[in-house]
């Protein structure tokens, strides 16, 4: 159960999720510590020098009159309830005589530099205190002589009071978040774990040979992109399997004649029914006609084998295409004469190019074989030799069925037959074509006859 991804992605996303708040609650606090502590020595300034100033006007103001040095109106204790903090002096013994009980509070002349006439920030604890304090020290002057300094000072817990306060809130509002994130992620999983174990279920049906399988429709973004695709390819392989059982039918039929065929006259010849020189020379030739049949069904699909793996080897030779298309030719003139077709050529060039002149005839052989195939006695079949921009074309024009659009998408695969064959010679001659470097075109409708196109490289014409 853990292992699943319906209950690993949840956890994924909340741990992320977690791990950000975490992240981003320790730079806020780092962040706040570090705010309220300079808001708290910009208030200790402040106050330093507000203080000091009130006492450095009147020391000033009473230095030389009758009372010398008379003690100012305030009061220390008057000035740590309206600020909240604690004030100490530093510096000569006594600033104003007769201040008594609410006089300043003295610190040791060393806690710090009070005769620099600087302010100063510090940290300090006070004699009659245990905790530690952040303190500011504004000079007093008498005239342009600093004589001691006004300390203003507040306990750091007091600080660290308002970050734990911060702690809490973000504490609680972190709380609130990952259950909310929680409820989010648990939602957002579903929604993406549904279609992949959809898909899964999906596989599982594949792996088991069922390729009528339901997959999650309208899934979102990548997944519905892999939802079509996985369709397609269960459609696909329901087609391999298609041509693959048609392939074998096919196959065992195109085996079992040419077998039937010499079984029955090897067995004539073997019990001595004929005697008839004639007959056993016709019985011969049958033999070998029918095993010339099945050398060349092996052939193709060896051929295909090879091609298939890319193990097709390819020469590199000078070839006549004029010559190779005469050949051609005359191979298919019997048959044509025979079942009254109008066969004719067209071969105004005769170029030369550098490929492989066995594999082009067994090309255009393959084309013409097809072309036979396709055309009932009586028809018409053409073939012409054409070079243009350094490519040589070979067009094959019959007068059959033709081929509808559908079909035509499906025509150059393996094992696929529109006239009953095995379905490999035209899957062999795109193959080879592409070998070769070059292509196969088709262009055909439905009761106007085909048209196939054999592109070749060829040098350009000089």
């Amino acid at each position: 159960m853990l292992g699943s991804l319906r209950v690993r992605l949840p956890f994924v996303f909340l741990a992320g999720i977690v791990l950000a708040i975490l992240i981003t609650a320790a730079i806020s606090v780092r962040l706040f510590q570090q705010f309220a502590h300079d808001q708290t020595l910009s208030e200790l300034t402040r106050e330093a020098n507000g203080i000091a100033l009130l006492y450095s006007s009147a020391l000033n103001a009473s230095y030389g009159t009758q009372h010398d040095r008379a003690a100012p109106i305030f009061a220390a204790s008057s000035l740590e309830r309206a600020t909240g903090d604690k004030i100490y002096f530093v510096g000569v013994r006594q600033l104003f005589p007769g201040q008594g009980a609410i006089g300043l509070r003295r610190l040791p002349l060393k806690t710090i530099d009070w005769k620099s006439g600087r302010s100063l920030s510090f940290q300090f604890k006070p004699p009659d205190a245990r905790r530690t304090y952040l303190a500011v020290a504004n000079p007093i002057f008498l005239g342009r002589t600093s004589i001691g300094a006004i300390v203003v000072a507040t306990p750091k817990t007091d600080v660290s009071n308002r970050v734990a306060s911060l702690i809490k809130r973000l504490a609680a509002a972190g709380l609130f978040g990952v259950l909310f994130a929680g409820l989010l992620a648990w939602y957002l999983s579903r929604r993406l774990v549904r279609p992949v174990l959809q898909l899964s279920d999906a596989a599982d049906e594949v792996a088991a040979g069922r390729y009528d399988v339901a997959v999650p429709p309208n899934a979102p973004g990548e997944l519905g992109h892999l939802s079509a695709r996985f369709g397609e390819m269960a459609n696909r392989l329901a087609e391999v399997e298609e041509m693959e059982r048609n392939f074998l039918m096919s196959v065992s039929h195109e085996l079992r004649t040419p077998l039937t065929a010499i079984r029955g006259h090897v067995s004539a010849l073997v019990e001595g029914v004929v005697h008839d020189p004639e007959l056993r020379r016709a019985s011969l030739e049958t033999v070998e006609a029918e095993a010339e049949r099945l050398e060349r069904l092996v052939g193709d699909i060896l051929d295909l084998a090879k091609l298939d793996t890319h193990r097709f080897t390819v020469m590199n030779e000078e070839v006549d295409m004029g010559q190779l298309l005469d050949r051609a030719y005359e191979t298919f003139r019997d048959e044509a004469r025979r079942r009254s077709i109008d066969y004719r050529r067209d071969v105004r060039e005769r170029p030369v190019i550098n490929s492989d002149g066995d594999r082009v005839l067994q090309v255009v052989g393959n084309l013409l074989s097809n072309a036979f195939q396709a055309t009932p006695d009586g028809g018409r079949i053409s073939l012409a030799l054409a070079q243009l921009n350094g490519t040589v074309r070979v067009a094959i024009q019959d007068s059959g069925p033709g081929i509808s659009a559908e079909r035509r998408e499906r025509l150059f695969k393996p094992f696929v037959s529109e006239s009953g064959g095995t379905g490999l010679g035209l899957a062999i001659a795109k193959e080879r074509s592409i070998a070769l470097g070059g292509r196969i075109d088709l262009s055909a409708d439905p009761g106007r006859g085909s048209r196939f196109e054999l592109f070749l490289p060829a040098p350009a014409s000089s």
